[in-house]
């Protein structure tokens, strides 16, 4: 017998053919309605179930598979993000290397649910798509030696229906008959136990399939949000370091008399004019106080006070009426109170007759008031010229106080109070550092000329009363405070 291939010969290649020829024969039959066909309801219902669940599952499979292609593709795109922040990001902006670190870490998490929703998900729908291809083939097969035994039954019924009976042929075709169906009801007693089974078990595979996506997904999205919390953070600390940055540099750039109008011009004090009495121009001269000779013959109890009369040209204005009234009322001399520099309140004329000399006057007054000399703070004053702060007579030695009816407990040089309605961080070491609520001591420079228009001096309430020691004096922005 001549061979037609591997495995193949002529007369297994003539079986087959001749299978198809009696199979396609008996379909044609059955539905004419001239043969009948087995039927079984039941194993009909089972093989819709079978493909009813393959064409799921395999849907499923492929949209699994779309899924994981977009992680993928996520992923990439979530790289290339953080590659790009990784560029722009310079090395001295805040959290250099915590962005470093968690660019690190969100690649690392993407790898981690990546391969987990394949090796969890993916690969359990491949394991449980394998098993349809087989099931496949033999419920096909089932159907094969279905019409085959039908084909051996409708051939032994035919020659036992014969009028002329050939034994042999009849125990041939009995033979044939009893062989196709002992096959069949093989392959369907299989199939009847397994496809039951397949169908029950896609609940199971569903439920882990989706289980596990679900719990890695919940993982994934819950260890995200902490990094991208992270993100967000350094995002914020980022933009406060860089405001920061431009509040420095806008007080290093900008004057601070364009940030905020400075504090009003000092007023310059009134200088005493030119007196035409040669003698009372000897005397003022002489002594160092600028205190006028007391006359002798008269009473200390009723003399009479006379001054120089000052010069206004500096003035912008003359001081008020309320004012004047204000100094008559501390029995001090109107011109002193606005500005003169005098060290005693009654400066008295030292042109009386009866004096030799001015060493001989200066010695009498000495002894007549002590050491009676005295200094005169002046006051301050505003852009419209009142007096915000006002002057005094102090004892030599001791602490000048302006305001408030000091008892000789603050600075020496104290001007008035303010108040921190912000809080400032010293910039210099020259600064002084101040919280919101800080009362400080303004002091006055000892060099006008070092003062920069919005800056003030002042020494902190709190740690002059704890030290008594103003050299912790330092400079603060005026627009901080506010005074009271």
């Amino acid at each position: 017998m001549a061979e037609m291939g591997k495995g193949v010969t002529a007369g297994k290649l003539a079986i087959n053919v001749q299978k198809r020829l009696t199979r396609a024969q008996e379909k044609v039959l059955q539905k004419l309605g001239k043969a009948d066909e087995t039927r079984d309801a039941a194993f009909e219902e089972m093989v819709a179930n079978f493909n009813k669940q393959m064409v799921e599952g395999t849907k499923l499979q492929k949209d699994l598979k779309t899924y994981v292609t977009a992680v993928k593709t996520l992923h990439d795109a979530s790289r290339r993000l953080q590659d790009c922040l990784a560029d722009m990001y310079e090395p001295d902006w805040f959290g250099k290397e915590e962005m470093d670190a968690l660019a690190e870490d969100t690649d690392t998490l993407w790898l981690d649910y990546h391969q987990s929703i394949t090796d969890k998900s993916v690969t359990c729908m491949d394991t449980y798509l394998t098993q349809f291809p087989d099931i496949k083939a033999r419920i096909a097969k089932r159907d094969r030696k279905m019409v085959d035994f039908d084909s051996a039954r409708h051939h032994f019924g035919s020659l036992q229906k014969g009028k002329k009976k050939d034994e042999a042929k009849i125990a041939k075709a009995e033979e044939d008959l009893g062989r196709a169906q002992k096959i069949f009801e093989e392959l369907n007693v299989e199939l009847q136990d397994e496809l039951p089974a397949l169908w029950d078990s896609r609940v199971g595979v569903y439920v882990n399939t989706f289980q596990s996506l679900a719990g890695h997904q919940e993982k994934f999205h819950r260890d995200m949000s902490k990094l991208s919390q992270n993100l967000n953070d350094i995002m914020t600390k980022l933009e406060e370091q860089r405001q920061l940055n431009e509040e420095a540099d806008d007080s290093k750039s900008v004057s601070p008399a364009q940030k905020r109008p400075g504090p009003p011009p000092s007023r310059p004090p009134p200088r005493p004019s030119p007196s035409p009495d040669p003698v009372q121009q000897q005397n003022v001269s002489l002594f160092d106080n600028e205190a006028s000779v007391p006359d002798p013959n008269v009473d200390s109890a009723t003399t009479t006070t006379t001054h120089q009369t000052p010069s206004w040209d500096s003035w912008q204005e003359q001081p008020t009426a309320e004012q004047e009234s204000q100094h008559e009322d501390d029995q001090y001399p109107a011109e002193a109170q606005g500005g003169w520099d005098y060290h005693e309140p009654a400066a008295q004329s030292c042109t009386q007759p009866g004096w030799d000399d001015a060493e001989a006057a200066q010695e009498s007054w000495n002894a007549d008031q002590g050491s009676a000399a005295q200094l005169y703070t002046e006051p301050n004053w505003d852009d419209d010229g009142a007096s915000v702060g006002q002057g005094g007579w102090g004892d030599e030695g001791e602490q000048s106080a302006v305001t408030n009816g000091s008892d000789g407990e603050l600075p020496q040089g104290f001007l008035y109070k303010v108040k921190a309605v912000h809080d400032y961080a010293a910039t210099d070491g020259d600064e002084l550092e101040l919280k919101m609520g800080d009362v400080v001591l303004v002091l006055g420079f000892d060099n006008p000329d070092e003062q920069d228009d919005g800056w003030l001096m002042g020494v902190k309430e709190s740690q002059w009363l704890q030290e008594k020691d103003a050299s912790a004096k330092g400079v603060f922005p005026e627009n901080f405070t506010q005074k009271f």
